[in-house]
């Protein structure tokens, strides 16, 4: 049994919120995301995946450490389910911030699939960021797919078009669209130049971008700080150093060239989003 349940709670309508360490996870802005919600709503432990049989322990070591009682513990790479049950939302929320695996990602996929039916979600929004050309200085763009074909055309959202290798969320787009579970992919561009530290512009743009979809308070606006003074420290950082700001500004004249997406209200999108649900249920 690689799923480990405690107790579920009973849940509000939830929306299974999914990201990973990994090649989709670049500056920790969709865990950062995940994390930012879990922390916001006070989420709870409901379940657990199994590391042993998806990972391989001399690539992702576990770490030891003494705990506060002074007793030795180990840490394994974790992937657990928390529950967000006292949001005052249209939805509650079962969140996980884990680890991509290393091996069996259809079995892995499928044990995703039976959590999400198990706690009955009404979707599933996997979020990612990737590394891109874009400077720190402007919004960083956040990107909407759907494989459910009419949540993709009610929504505004494209279609996977991408062909060839994949890795662990193409996978579980699949074996969700399969289990005919509605699920959205949400991914935001970081710059490629700032790739390796946390990346709080990253996590904002995409908090906005899903309460946009969802209609769900993620109080993103509460990174502006952060936001700030990372574009400061990176922008001292550009500064000391000629070719770097020479090839900034030039990402910076890119990015302004580039016409600006005009997307539906974030009211509009919620009012669609929860139409599309309400007809799914009713069918």
């Amino acid at each position: 049994m690689t799923v480990d349940w405690g107790d579920v709670p009973v849940l509000e309508r939830p929306i299974l919120v999914l990201a990973f360490e990994g090649l989709f996870d670049a500056s920790e802005s969709a865990t950062g995301a995940v994390r930012w919600l879990a922390d916001r709503y006070e989420a709870e432990g409901v379940c657990g995946i199994d590391p042993d049989p998806y990972f391989d322990f001399t690539e992702r070591r576990p770490q030891v450490r003494t705990d506060e009682d002074g007793v030795r513990v180990i840490d394994w790479p974790e992937n657990e389910l928390l529950a967000a049950t006292d949001t005052a939302q249209p939805h509650d929320l079962l969140l996980m911030a884990g680890v991509e695996p290393h091996l069996r990602w259809r079995s892995f996929a499928d044990d995703v699939a039976d959590i999400a039916q198990r706690a009955e979600s009404e979707l599933v929004v996997t979020l990612g960021s990737m590394v891109d050309v874009v400077p720190h200085t402007r919004p960083l763009s956040v990107k909407g797919s759907s494989t459910t074909k009419a949540l993709a055309s009610r929504l505004g959202l494209g279609r996977p078009t991408y062909e060839g290798p994949t890795g662990l969320v193409g996978v579980l787009h699949d074996t969700l669209d399969k289990a005919q579970l509605p699920v959205i992919s949400l991914r935001v561009g970081v710059p490629h130049y700032v790739a390796g530290a946390p990346n709080p512009k990253g996590t904002m743009s995409l908090l906005e971008r899903f309460e946009r979809v969802t209609g769900i308070e993620t109080g993103y606006a509460d990174l502006s700080t952060a936001v700030e003074e990372w574009e400061a420290q990176v922008s001292e950082a550009v500064a000391n150093d000629d070719e770097a700001a020479d090839y900034v500004r030039r990402v910076e004249t890119e990015a302004d060239q580039r016409l600006a997406e005009n997307l539906p209200s974030g009211d509009d999108l919620a009012a669609e989003f929860e139409r599309f649900l309400r007809e799914r249920r009713d069918e």
